[in-house]
């Protein structure tokens, strides 16, 4: 295993990020547990959750298997980088949602509860809040760090002009800031080429790409669906559709490659010099597994070239539009 620092901290983080959407209500509790103790044994250190995940089986679900797996010990929790979320909201109620300073550390103590554990590594705002002030957000985030309770503190789905009000808010409080932003990002998604990469590599935040492989699309969609391994439907059948053209040329060049089409796009993530770590976020055993070889693939500069040429993303702002 590979692993590098989480933005500009001093925090150790593995280049694969296990994310654990799916624990607790798609995948079983022992097959998660498993699956923790598999990413462990390989290496990687890094884990993600939030506390709205759960789903059908309620919110905090997904927590709380984290909890009870910690709780079997043997470093459990010592080994493992902790990321969870803020923002949604957890009941009805009008003060369980956003970036109160109210929210923000009921929330954070409430997560506390449901994963076992005294202390959460990274806390992560898992969407802006326009109408809370960031001097609002970082008197909280002050609290749970003096507290013991908070060590890192990064974001999710915000703007790179988003990412730079917060550290300069933070920066006039001598306070840490931001670390890391969530974003997705994968060879169809792009667009944090343009502003969100440009800001976080000025301010020294790590960027953990979400949905690497596009919903699947980039993981050999074209074969699958020939195949009738796998059906889509919906939103990811159009996606498939508009974009049949580049993915027939992806396919056809990791062919070529010798290299499945998901390793592929997640090394091309693991080649982007303002990456941290991609979120690969098993249902299965069989899927952590898979997602471990994009480590060792190794893309050239020719091949690197021709990605961007199937794929083509942004320069960085404002050079992408004007002289």
């Amino acid at each position: 295993m590979e692993y590098t620092h989480l933005g500009r901290s001093g925090l150790s983080v593995s280049r694969l990020c296990l994310g654990t959407m799916n624990f607790g209500w798609q995948t079983p509790e022992e097959e998660s547990h498993a699956i923790l103790d598999r990413a462990i044994q390989e290496g990687i250190n890094f884990f993600d959750t939030a506390n709205v995940y759960g789903f059908s089986e309620g919110k905090g679900r997904t927590e709380e298997v984290l909890g009870t797996w910690f709780a079997q010990g043997g470093e459990r929790r010592d080994k493992t980088v902790l990321a969870t979320k803020v923002y949604g909201g957890m009941s009805d109620w009008p003060n369980d949602t956003f970036l109160s300073a109210r929210n923000i550390v009921r929330a954070c103590e409430a997560s506390l509860r449901r994963l076992q554990t005294d202390w959460i590594d990274l806390y992560q705002f898992h969407h802006v809040d326009l109408e809370t002030p960031w001097e609002e957000i970082w008197q909280a985030c002050e609290t749970l760090v003096a507290q013991g309770k908070v060590l890192y503190v990064g974001s999710s789905n915000h703007a790179g002009w988003q990412i730079a009000a917060a550290n300069e808010a933070a920066a006039r409080r001598n306070f840490q800031g931001l670390v890391s932003e969530q974003s997705i990002y994968n060879l169809l998604t792009r667009q944090v080429e343009l502003e969100v990469l440009p800001a976080a590599q000025h301010y020294g935040v790590g960027i953990i790409p979400w949905s690497p492989l596009h919903g699947g699309l980039l993981a050999g969609a074209l074969e699958k669906s020939t195949e009738g391994s796998r059906r889509y439907e919906g939103r990811a059948k159009q996606d498939l559709e508009e974009n049949r053209s580049a993915l027939e040329e992806y396919e056809a060049l990791c062919r070529a490659l010798g290299e499945t089409p998901a390793d592929v796009g997640l090394a091309w993530l693991l080649h982007q010099p303002a990456v941290t770590a991609p979120i690969v976020g098993p249902r299965t055993m069989e899927q952590l597994e898979g997602s471990l070889h994009a480590l060792a693939v190794r893309l050239d500069d020719d091949t690197l070239a021709r990605l961007d040429e199937i794929f083509p993303g942004y320069k960085p702002a404002p050079m992408e539009y004007a002289w």
